[in-house]
């Protein structure tokens, strides 16, 4: 699933369309579509000019000039493309008075929602991780009796965190992913905040981690999966010990981690 790195990528990628008209709308799928019938949601939309599109998590929101957000959740395997031909996995079609954004989805877990407020589910989400003061970041770690793995993907604690960065960053912090979140301490919690926001920071340069099949609005692919240090890296070699990495179950996720260089 596209995480808070890729998301951001594909929103820089799409900015240039604030200021666009959407001429029309075409929504083919009814499964990605939350609260609405398709011919409502096109007429919504159509004639209306996009006035901004910014990340909240792993959410996109597109504000509408007069009123209202059209909400995008990329789920799985959901892209947003700008131009080309709709395929058979094209479930969305925005044309615009210059040029058209299609929303892929081969998968169908991604969801499309017209909003005429900003999201309740988007506004209940936690801080976001790149702007969260260090202070109350440790504050709510320690009132969490939970794994700490389990925490970083609770989108309530921090927002837009998934399975590739917090295995990530736990590892740079040298905490291990069964480690109790509310027993952590010393340097231990600035350790995790420093390691969260330097590894978001690091993928958003490399355009995200492509894994399978992500890649932004024009079809670019990430790189910063040649940087993983253990995500999907069971058996090879930790890059600092040479200890090979190991995967255990939490929160019904993999999750790698090294044995050696991250402690409970």
């Amino acid at each position: 699933m596209p995480e808070l790195p890729e998301v951001e990528t594909v929103v820089r990628s799409i900015a240039p369309l604030v200021g666009r008209r959407i001429v029309s709308a075409e929504f083919r799928c009814l499964r990605i579509l939350r609260g609405g019938d398709p011919d409502r949601m096109a007429a919504r939309l159509q004639g209306r000019k996009i006035a901004g599109v910014k990340r909240y998590g792993k959410f996109i929101l597109m504000s509408i000039k007069g009123g209202g957000y059209l909400v995008i959740h990329l789920g799985m395997t959901g892209r947003l493309l700008l131009g080309g031909d709709p395929g058979k996995h094209t479930h969305a079609i925005l044309t615009l008075d210059r040029g058209v954004l299609l929303y892929d989805d081969s998968r169908q877990f991604g969801c499309l929602q017209f909003s005429e407020e900003f999201p309740a589910r988007v506004a209940k989400l936690g801080p976001e991780p790149l702007e969260v003061p260090f202070e109350e970041f440790a504050a709510a770690l320690k009132r969490r009796k939970t794994r700490i793995k389990a925490l970083l993907l609770n989108q309530a604690f921090v927002r837009g965190v998934g399975n590739i960065y917090a295995d990530e960053a736990l590892f740079r912090a040298g905490i291990h992913p069964l480690a109790m979140a509310y027993r952590l301490r010393g340097d231990r919690p600035r350790r995790l905040f420093d390691a969260v926001r330097a590894v978001l920071t690091e993928a958003i340069a490399a355009g995200g981690s492509s894994i399978s099949d992500y890649v932004d609005a024009e079809g670019r692919k990430g790189f910063f999966q040649l940087s993983h240090r253990v995500y999907q890296r069971t058996g090879e070699p930790c890059v600092t010990c040479r200890t090979p990495i190991r995967r255990v179950l939490v929160a019904q996720r993999s999750s790698h981690f090294c044995p050696k260089c991250q402690k409970r």
